[in-house]
């Protein structure tokens, strides 16, 4: 039976602590709105507070959200001023409350309006049974856990009501205050009685899994201690009879020493260890250390090598099966192999390929050592901060073990693997060293013959190694590092070596992977394009590879759900693919349609390979200001004003009113807005737009440009040719205008795209306005300013 009465009253919030009703707890106070709360309960006669825990002992200044809704009225039973101004209070807990109104003043004292909650239970004859018994599990829980006065506690649980029975036991429980205020909300005492059961099971299993561990940790160092005491005692009688027991097993060890193929200094070092193991007792430290680099020494190749595959034509064979394309790479592999063939013995190589993500070059070291039949080990650089990593830890140092570079040599079991050293661009530097200086001597041929690891301590030669590093870029590898490597650079694929990739070897992967292989799926070349161009935007094919594999996972729960045939044959068209995956992710690069006043089209290189970057100039009434936006970077803004200033000084020659510059502003845009864009390769687009829109004469929309321009006209030349010729492939445009200084890199394009393009190489901008505005002619272009201009005629490249 429950009785309920109502009490407005001070609030104290407390942080980490229940307090329960039938309970004497001492706190100390030291907020100022719990201060002022307690002398206002001070001050009743009855010095009764509500006392209520924080749901976030973190918050300072708890306010009516900040606080649990049930709590306990209590009796100030003592109080004492400390010298900090705080006070010290021990309290009574009288009953439960539940808020039924709170509030705050200005100063944050909170004072509540509460309901008493009560509860009658008549003990009988089977409650009273469970109580006994619930006592008996207590006092088992109070012995196991050392911290609570067993009989204390035990005496006042003796002639209590149920109630009270439950709040003692549960103010003297070693819970969470979470669950501790769980108990105070449980009304019902049978109810709480079942709950603090439960916990004290819980509570005892794991007082009882300690105990034993602790005995079981004693028993083992009583064991440790004895074996010690017997082993030392065997050594002493081994010692009276002239014995010793290991005697077999370090000659055994030295024999395997002397007819090793290791060096004379690695030979004398080992040796000296056997030595020093036939003196030492086996069970000490310093013969664990010594045996240890023993062991290291013979797990090491010194002389085992793979014989090497040396036949040109079965390793051209083999790099094209693995990789389609990069013709460069497969060149210098079969070169080596050439120059293996005729010198017996050559210096060492080591490769670096660099490029974007995803375009092969981890799995291109797999297909070198496939080709030259040596073994292949790989390690991981990317984060790599510890010049130990690759040197080892000298012997001093407890753990010590050999650097990375001898670990993978162990791996290897063989003198000249290909070693792959993984994301040497990722690496760092830190108090603890620099781990590309310490990579100078594996990387050096002229030193890593005599490469020295820390915790060997002798001379290991490394130049049979083929080392192959891969880098997405190069500025963040030191100087002196990348002097030491054949930098082989991978740009991105092309649409069409993408297309080739899919069809010879991801679709054959994914549908062989994905269970496919039984309906004969096939992808036909306008889905493939499709997921190229519009699904991915990558200079490697991984996430073309993961889409091709999306599909084949719609596709085979749909054969299943549809219970298709294994006879059936399914190809995957364009219309398939939009139905699985969806909206296209990406817009098609398209150009322009007709000519515009004050358009251009640019080229772009990015990291996934190369963009049409078009650009807009808008002539406004103004006072002459130019205004950048579409996120340019400095060298692009100041590219944009070389070329103002170009076009300015050639205002006559090129028909332009100059009262024009000082009565309208000049907006410049480039969009896509978003995307940060910077270089200064832009800088003829950027002239061409302006002149445009000044003359009020189109640019021919079916051609591109790229090319820096300075002051005086001139057309300087810019890197990332390649791709920004076939991003102005795929997006239909056949003619570009790129500097003559470029010529030599028209070489890297592709044969099918070069004979459907044609090549403009200009060296001055008047050059480049003749080809790119519209109604402009090699007779009606730009007039000529002087006798120097009279060379200036542009070269053509047709295919």
């Amino acid at each position: 039976m429950s009785t309920d009465e109502f009490l407005t009253l001070p609030v104290v919030p407390l942080r980490d602590m229940v307090v329960f009703p039938h309970m004497m707890a001492p706190f100390v106070v030291g907020r100022r709105p719990s201060v002022t709360a307690l002398e206002i309960a001070l001050h009743r006669e009855d010095s009764m507070i509500f006392l209520v825990t924080q749901k976030d002992p973190k918050v300072d200044n708890p306010g009516p959200d900040h606080v649990f809704t049930l709590g306990v009225t209590a009796r100030v039973v003592q109080h004492l001023q400390l010298a900090s101004g705080n006070i010290k209070v021990m309290v009574e807990g009288l009953a439960r409350a539940e808020i039924v109104d709170l509030s705050s003043n200005e100063e944050g004292t909170l004072e509540a309006t509460v309901r008493v909650r009560t509860v009658d239970l008549v003990a009988t004859p089977a409650i009273e049974k469970y109580m006994a018994d619930l006592t008996e599990v207590f006092k088992e829980y109070a012995k196991l856990s050392h911290h609570l006065s067993v009989e204390g506690v035990v005496a006042s649980l003796q002639d209590q009501e149920v109630d009270q029975f439950a709040d003692i036991l549960s103010a003297h429980l070693s819970q969470p205050t979470a669950e501790k205020q769980k108990l105070l909300e449980m009304m019902e005492p049978m109810e709480r009685l079942q709950r603090i059961n439960d916990l004290l099971d819980v509570e005892i299993d794991k007082l009882q899994i300690d105990r034993q561990i602790s005995s079981r940790v004693k028993k083992q160092m009583e064991k440790a201690q004895r074996e010690y005491y017997l082993s030392e005692k065997i050594k002493a009688i081994n010692e009276e009879l002239g014995r010793n027991d290991n005697t077999e097993e370090l000659a055994q060890l030295k024999k395997t020493i002397e007819e090793s193929s290791m060096t004379d200094e690695a030979k004398e070092k080992a040796l000296i260890e056997i030595r020093r193991l036939e003196s030492m007792p086996p069970v000490s430290a310093e013969a664990g250390v010594c045996r240890n680099y023993v062991d290291w020494l013979l797990a090491v190749p010194w002389a085992a090598s793979s014989r090497e595959i040396r036949n040109i034509v079965r390793a051209e064979k083999v790099l094209n099966e693995d990789h389609y394309g990069l013709d460069e790479v497969k060149d210098r592999i079969l070169e080596f192999l050439a120059v293996r063939q005729l010198v017996r013995k050559t210096g060492g190589t080591i490769l670096c390929f660099v490029g974007p993500p995803g375009v092969g070059k981890t799995s291109l070291a797999r297909s070198i050592a496939r080709a030259t039949g040596r073994e292949f080990v790989r390690l991981s650089l990317g984060g790599v901060r510890d010049e130990a990593e690759v040197r080892g830890h000298r012997r001093t140092y407890i753990g010590a073990f050999p650097g990375q570079i001898i670990q993978m040599m162990r791996k290897a079991g063989t003198v000249n693997p290909v070693l792959l050293l993984d994301e040497v661009d990722k690496m760092a530097a830190d108090f603890r060293g620099d781990p590309a200086g310490a990579l100078l001597e594996v990387l050096d041929p002229e030193q890593n013959n005599t490469f020295q690891d820390h915790y060997l301590d002798v001379e290991y030669d490394l130049s049979k190694v083929l080392f192959v590093c891969t880098a997405n870029v190069m500025h963040t590898v030191p100087p002196a590092l990348q002097d030491r490597m054949e930098v082989i650079k991978l740009s991105g694929y092309t649409h069409h070596e993408k297309l080739a990739i899919a069809q010879q070897f991801l679709v054959p992967r994914q549908v062989d992977k994905h269970g496919l292989s039984k309906w004969k799926v096939s992808f036909d070349e306008g889905s493939l394009l499709l997921l190229i161009e519009r699904y991915t935007r990558e200079a490697g094919v991984r996430n073309l590879e993961r889409e091709v594999a999306s599909v084949c996972r719609k596709l085979a729960r749909r054969i299943l759900r549809e219970k298709r045939p294994k006879s059936n044959v399914v190809t995957v068209d364009a219309a398939l693919i939009g139905e699985l995956l969806g909206k296209p992710r990406f817009r098609a690069l398209k150009r322009e349609e007709k000519p515009e006043i004050g358009a251009a089209s640019g080229l772009a290189w990015t990291q996934v390979g190369g963009e049409l970057l078009m650009t807009e100039v808008l002539l406004m009434r103004g006072k002459g200001q130019l205004t950048l936006t579409g996120q340019l970077g400095e060298v692009m803004q100041e590219s944009a004003r070389a070329a103002l200033s170009y076009v300015r000084s050639r205002a006559e020659e090129l028909q332009i009113d100059p009262e024009v510059f000082e009565k309208s502003d000049i907006h410049l845009h480039v969009p896509e807005g978003a995307i940060p864009k910077d270089g200064p390769s832009a800088g003829i687009t950027l002239c061409a737009a302006l002149v445009s829109a000044l003359t009020r004469t189109p640019v021919r929309a079916d051609i591109a440009m790229s090319g820096e321009i300075t002051l005086r006209g001139q057309v300087l030349p810019v890197g990332g040719l390649k791709e920004k010729i076939l991003a102005a492939f795929r997006a239909g445009i056949f003619e570009v205008v790129v500097p003559e200084e470029n010529e030599k890199d028209l070489e890297e394009i592709p044969d099918d795209v070069q004979k459907k393009m044609t090549f403009h190489l200009v060296s001055h901008m008047d050059q480049v306005l003749k080809r790119v505005m519209v109604g402009r002619s090699e007779e009606h272009g730009a007039p000529a300013a002087g006798a120097e201009d009279s060379s200036l005629g542009s070269s053509t490249v047709a295919h």
